[in-house]
């Protein structure tokens, strides 16, 4: 058969069983799989001659290019996401008195589904996949005319879809509207963010869509959002950047709210996407739009002329992440070396920075509530854990070059005003910045001054020393956890030392059920005393002026109010007041275990950065090769299933694979990885622990009663508390400002 521009490009009929379900069947795009075998680097795509079928289509434009990213997860997660957006699209088909959207909507989408790695990717997903029309086997080859395949390219436009139960969904019974789908399976596992180059520098350089949109398989977007997120762009030229509510999956009825883990997570989520990302949208920068979520605006990541911009940036990251960060000119693993690739770790917040200090450029990013998408988090101990090691050194080392690169904001094009929201907002990182760095000194400083006050017979619930004693076992315990901690997160990995993270964190929560239990009853005690102490009058303004004239009791309020009032009130007005109830305690009793584990083990394992692939050189031969018939002619040898027998049966050995229920295989624990940086992890967590500990025995060192006798503790306590405060009314008034412009 002929090369195509020198490339092999195939067309193969679709099942015939297949076609039957079609409710359009008058177009080839509808009848045929195209497979397109790709032997090139992603940014050589266009400039190598690459072609997609919507570049086949004189008049069909991309609106929205969607990415759906996948390594190794089962068919489940991945119908799920694919059912969802495929729902989105037939929402924006249904938007028949819209400027832009209509019943041929369709023919403006286009989903890209990114497979990191032929040999890595769930075998189920593939079955799913052909059932859609969207993968025939046999079609893929590894070597085309001496040279190996980087990826092979899938194109289908399917009419069916299959939801998480692995119900087939069609037009007729479902209102399932046609999808355009690029499957890009790639040959070797190179990690998501080369997936993400064969996205942004391959196929959507070619079909040059206005707004493109990131998932992660196993995020369901919910009904409607895929439009809402394109309405930002659309509604504001200046907004580059978005990202729509995320939501953790709570099963049916709420049930996984039983497991403390889920529901502290749920609450933290909430909470993110009721203060934190409605006050970073209000000031024009939202720290990192989340890769499950998020969409950009095409032109507004591009580089400029020189190959410098958002995208060069982001793609920094694959080159430090392909094995071991490059060493100093010394011939040593330098410091810098490991900052970058632990930066790198959070991508998505270096993409986020470069945009919104793009030179010469205005664009801001944007918060949109009115869009959602649901996800699995973790529900065991050792996968959270590890999770959140990505991103605390992610957030953490992405953080410092944010604010060391302040600077670049000066080159862009931003006005005055928004330039000075970005200096408020840059201010309140860096406070937040040194918050986290002695977050282990404050949480143990906050409950030495909170338990030891119960050590005062004043103050006692117990009686007969009893404060006291309780004071000193829960030091000795808190101690003894922290040195656990730092044993365990050294030596071992959660999965291989689960059980004494869990013991932990169990230690903890004790912990904090005990200082709940001492705020509370210094808050009674305290509030008694006040009242005792009062002398009523007739005028109540007076009385109240009189109450709050107390300190002690005045400290409390404040401290509640920007806690748990703030908490309950913000949720209130957005209307989502549930998950104080279900999910808040949970939060704070395994709040310790947030500060202490988490930071711990986060710090202590700042060396593992490698997602590499070292190694994965090898060239294989299992789908078959294509050579040339002659050097003269662009005609190659090439074995291709052409009989439609053999087509249908394929077809119904993947349906009845389908129908199989397959039990999850058990994970293989993952080896442990090389370590060459080892000494800079040492001197960081020297450093970081040097610092709390110094705080600590500053703060701790004089001799205390109680938390009402003034001090230099009690003065540290209430800059802790009045900060607090400061930055909890800042996020407040903000998350208020976005609700008001969303309002009005």
């Amino acid at each position: 058969m002929h090369l195509t521009r020198g490339h092999l490009v195939l067309e193969s009929n679709i099942p015939g069983a297949l076609l039957g379900l079609l409710h359009q069947s008058d177009n080839r795009e509808f009848c045929t799989t195209r497979y397109t075998a790709a032997t090139c680097d992603p940014d050589d795509f266009v400039p190598h001659g690459y072609t997609l079928r919507q570049q086949l289509h004189p008049k069909r434009t991309t609106e929205i290019h969607i990415v759906i990213t996948m390594y190794n997860e089962d068919e489940i997660l991945f119908a799920r996401t694919m059912y969802g957006v495929m729902q989105n699209i037939s929402y924006l088909c249904g938007l028949k008195k819209h400027k832009t959207w209509g019943p041929d909507s369709w023919k403006k989408v286009v989903v890209t589904i990114v497979a990191d790695g032929r040999k890595k990717i769930h075998p189920r997903v593939l079955y799913v996949l052909a059932a859609m029309g969207i993968y025939q086997e046999g079609l893929a080859k590894n070597i085309v005319d001496d040279q190996a395949v980087a990826a092979h390219i899938y194109e289908y436009t399917t009419q069916v879809a299959y939801d998480d139960k692995l119900k087939l969904r069609t037009a007729e019974v479902d209102g399932i509207v046609p999808t355009q789908v690029i499957f890009c399976l790639k040959e070797k596992n190179a990690k998501k963010i080369n997936s993400h180059r064969w996205f942004f520098n391959a196929l959507s350089q070619s079909l040059q869509p206005r707004v493109c949109i990131l998932l992660d398989v196993g995020t369901k977007p919910a009904q409607g959002s895929i439009y809402e997120l394109w309405k930002a762009f659309d509604n504001n030229p200046q907004v580059g950047g978005a990202c729509g509510e995320i939501r953790a999956m709570l099963g049916p009825s709420c049930r996984y709210l039983l497991n403390p883990l889920v529901a502290a997570q749920n609450f933290e989520y909430k909470m993110s996407n009721i203060l934190d990302k409605p006050m970073e949208s209000v000031l024009g920068y939202i720290a990192v739009l989340p890769g499950a979520f998020s969409a950009y605006r095409y032109q507004a990541i591009q580089n400029d002329i020189n190959g410098q911009g958002p995208l060069q940036k982001y793609f920094k990251g694959e080159t430090l992440h392909a094995g071991s960060p490059s060493p100093d000119a010394d011939g040593k693993s330098g410091g810098s070396g490991l900052f970058e690739a632990n930066m790198y770790l959070a991508e998505d917040r270096i993409l986020c920075f470069e945009l919104v200090a793009k030179k010469g450029e205005r664009w801001l990013l944007q918060y949109c509530s009115a869009a959602s998408a649901s996800t699995d988090v973790p529900d065991q101990l050792a996968e959270f854990i590890s999770q959140r090691r990505r991103w605390l050194n992610g957030s953490f080392f992405a953080g410092v070059y944010g604010l060391w690169h302040f600077r670049s904001l000066w080159h862009s094009n931003h006005s005055m005003p928004r330039m000075l929201l970005l200096t408020m907002e840059a201010i309140y990182n860096v406070i937040n910045l040194l918050f986290s760095w002695f977050a282990l000194s404050n949480l143990f400083i906050t409950f030495y001054f909170i338990s030891k006050s119960l050590a005062d017979s004043a103050t006692d619930p117990f009686g007969a020393g009893w404060g006291d004693r309780f004071f000193n076992i829960f030091r000795c315990l808190y101690l003894f956890l922290i040195v656990v901690i730092f044993i365990c997160s050294l030596g071992n990995r959660p999965q291989g030392a689960k059980w004494l993270f869990m013991g932990c964190l169990v230690g903890f929560s004790v912990i904090m059920t005990y200082m709940l239990f001492a705020s509370t009853w210094l808050i009674y005690k305290g509030v008694s005393s006040a009242i005792s102490q009062m002398s009523w009058t007739d005028d109540a303004g007076h009385d109240i002026s009189n109450i709050l004239g107390d300190t002690t009791l005045r400290n409390m309020m404040i401290s509640i109010l920007a806690t748990y009032g703030l908490y309950f009130v913000s949720s209130l007005l957005y209307l989502q007041p549930w998950h104080i109830f279900t999910s808040m305690p949970q939060y704070l009793v395994l709040l310790p275990g947030y500060v202490n584990i988490l930071n711990i083990y986060a710090f202590c394992n700042t060396h593992d950065v490698s997602w590499g692939t070292k190694g994965d050189n090898v060239i294989d031969q299992d789908l078959g090769v294509v050579t040339k018939v002659s050097e003269k002619k662009e005609e190659v040898l090439v074995e291709l299933p052409t009989d439609q027998q053999d087509i249908d049966y394929d077809y119904g050995f993947v349906q009845r694979q389908l129908q199989n229920k397959v039990p999850p295989p058990k994970e293989p624990e993952p080896k442990n990885m090389e370590d060459n940086f080892r000494s800079f992890r040492t001197h960081l967590v020297l450093v970081w622990l040097a610092c709390n500990a110094i705080l600590v025995a500053i703060i701790t060192s004089t001799e205390y009663d109680t938390i009402y006798i003034p001090s230099a503790g009690n003065t540290y306590m209430l800059v802790i508390l009045w900060t607090n405060a400061g930055l909890a009314a800042f996020k407040f008034a903000h998350s208020l400002a976005f609700l008001a412009l969303r309002w009005f």
